[in-house]
């Protein structure tokens, strides 16, 4: 079982109440969560990353639990071994991109130098196409190269799961289609598991080999966006 996730949380703003209920099981590789904003697609992909905690309920990837509230299980967000790529990127503004790429490899809190040589840095550089702006900050990049930057320290770590917030929705649309393909061509490649949350049916096309829609909280076993792929049928 790629994932075992049971994810229940209460979120109180004024007098506002959301309530997050997501159950998923399943062995695909390439799961994609649709639903229009404030479904809870972010808040599920920040309790998988351990960016928040449930209330109740397990996450659980493969053979890892990283979250079992009822065993006391709450791993910290950087042992969990799970890549989280935000969807402005948050790249690190006054580290070059070869020390935002490296950044996961450092132990501590300290920043890589910008003179450091590491081979697999050098590799996800190259994978990435980013060697010739290996030292260039990421205000002088473009929309594709901040991207292609963010995902190589996503992956420089060799994690267990990528964990994806609209990773398009900043492109303009040639390079979001050229995002798409080179996406779809390195997951298949590595094949690590990834969770892709979008808003966007292109992406659910692309990307889904489960398809589930998300709506105010809740997976919505009834209205499984039909993209002609595998879809998964949960029924609570």
């Amino acid at each position: 079982m790629q994932f075992d996730i049971d994810i229940r949380k209460t979120l109180r703003s004024g007098q506002r109440t959301f309530h997050l209920n997501v159950q998923l099981r399943s062995d695909s590789q390439r799961i994609v969560i649709i639903g229009p904003s404030g479904a809870g697609k972010s808040l599920t992909l920040k309790a998988i990353a351990g960016l928040m905690a449930p209330d109740s309920g397990h996450i659980r990837l493969g053979e890892s639990t990283l979250f079992d509230a009822q065993a006391g299980i709450n791993l910290a967000p950087q042992a969990r071994n799970v890549a989280y790529l935000f969807q402005d990127y948050a790249l690190f503004p006054h580290l070059t991109v070869r020390q935002n790429v490296g950044f996961g490899l450092a132990r501590g809190w300290r920043n890589p130098c910008s003179s450091d040589r590491h081979a697999t840095v050098d590799y996800w550089l190259d994978a990435f196409h980013l060697r010739h702006v290996a030292q260039q900050f990421p205000d002088e990049l473009s929309g594709g190269q901040r991207q292609r930057a963010a995902l190589a320290r996503a992956l420089v770590t060799r994690p267990q799961a990528l964990l994806l917030d609209e990773p398009f929705a900043a492109l303009d649309p040639a390079l979001r289609v050229r995002m798409r393909s080179e996406l779809d061509a390195l997951q298949r490649r590595l094949q690590v598991p990834m969770i892709l949350i979008t808003h966007d049916q292109e992406d659910a096309r692309v990307f889904g080999e489960q398809v589930l829609e998300l709506r105010e909280g809740q997976i919505d076993a009834g209205n499984i966006s039909d993209v002609s792929l595998e879809i998964a049928d949960f029924a609570n």
